[in-house]
């Protein structure tokens, strides 16, 4: 086995999925993940698009991310709305509550530790 895996979504199908009914605030948001690696010890990475909309995001894991493309907007609760485009980066913490909007088709890849 190898100690090193190519970030190349290629190699992965594709899994789509959608907010929750009960999260969704508005829109009909569409995710495509194609989730590169699954390691033991609950640690995630892989690349996430969504197209535009707006739901409640509730994180009990870590989450790295990067933007590849697309405008999208993250508010914690009673924080302010942070814009994410291209070329930026954060982290959300276990415990981070609010919304996440798309604005314009986003893509990013992420690392996901639980």
């Amino acid at each position: 086995m190898s100690l090193s895996l190519r970030f190349d979504p290629s190699t992965v199908t594709p899994e789509e999925g959608a907010p929750a009914a009960d999260r969704l605030i508005s829109g009909d948001p569409r995710f495509t993940t194609w989730n590169i690696e699954e390691a033991d010890g609950g640690i995630y990475a892989g690349i996430w698009q969504s197209t535009p909309g707006k739901w409640r995001i509730s994180y009990d894991e870590w989450e790295y991310f990067h933007i590849l493309e697309g405008h999208s907007v993250v508010t914690e609760d009673g924080g302010e709305p942070i814009q994410l485009k291209a070329g930026d980066r954060l982290i959300l913490r276990p415990g981070f509550k609010g919304t996440w909007e798309v604005l314009e088709t986003t893509r990013k890849d992420y690392v996901i530790r639980l």
